[in-house]
């Protein structure tokens, strides 16, 4: 029996998940998806996804892939599972990739957006910006950003990392923007250690109230024990805009750049 691979393009207010990945008795999105495609199909199948998105992250561009047998053209596949679904998760676009595509391993780069409400506490927001009561240094926090464009050690910007892990990444453009009472930080780069999105977020808003120097940033990356660690943000704020692909897998997590080595 021959079977497709399909990839989807998947995007969820995250508020009531627990994240991404399954959890005993908790409604993860892996498996919400899990079951839509057993009710369309019948098939149990395993749903990769590229991203782990914590509990209460958002996502517009998810990318995951499962394989079936069932001959359903693959454009029609988000049109079938959004009838499965609820409201607060939709898939966006559905097609067949190659046999050796993976929605991880795959993927060249990764875009995220962490957004922060500034003043008014607005009830339309709340739920996908991280609320700050007082007005902040908006250029300071745009300097202290570009520190942490490269490649990097960004172990002190990371939670819960084993401490055998490789915490090298690269950070391919930050930028940041005041878009109404919001500033937006975006980040673009090969991969994400877990929480480290939400730590450059805090300690860019650290700097923006005048806690912490700009020059942190560079103890920071450098390891310095005597200088304090950035608040990890909530996740309400972080929302997974896009990811890019090439051809060839990308084992982001065993790389460490010829200098740094």
């Amino acid at each position: 029996m021959s079977t497709k691979k399909i990839r989807l393009v998947v995007a969820y207010d995250g508020t009531d998940f627990c994240g991404w990945a399954a959890q005993a008795g908790r409604r993860s999105v892996q498996c919400t998806l899990k079951r839509a495609v057993r009710q369309v199909s019948g098939e149990d199948c395993e749903i990769i996804g590229a991203s782990r998105t914590d509990g209460g992250a958002h996502a517009r561009g998810q990318v995951c892939h499962f394989t079936t047998a069932v001959d359903i053209p693959p454009e029609h596949w988000a049109y079938c599972l959004n009838r499965a679904l609820s409201l607060d998760l939709r898939v966006v676009r559905s097609d067949a990739v190659r046999k050796d595509f993976h929605s991880r391993f795959s993927a060249v780069d990764r875009s995220y957006r962490y957004r922060i409400l500034i003043g008014r506490q607005d009830p339309f927001r709340l739920r996908f910006a991280h609320y700050h009561w007082k007005e902040v240094d908006f250029d300071a926090m745009r300097a202290a950003a570009t520190k942490l464009v490269g490649v990097h050690d960004f172990k002190s910007f990371s939670e819960e990392v084993p401490p055998e892990s490789n915490t090298f990444r690269e950070v391919y453009a930050i930028d940041l923007r005041r878009v109404g009472p919001e500033i937006w930080i975006d980040i673009r780069g090969n991969a994400f250690l877990r929480g480290m999105i939400r730590r450059i977020a805090g300690g860019l808003l650290e700097v923006g109230q005048g806690k912490r120097p700009s020059c942190d940033i560079d103890a920071l990356l450098a390891r310095e024990r005597e200088v304090f660690l950035p608040v990890v943000l909530p996740a309400r704020g972080l929302t997974l805009m896009k990811i890019r692909y090439g051809r060839h897998p990308v084992l982001h997590a065993t790389y460490v750049p010829p200098d740094c080595a």
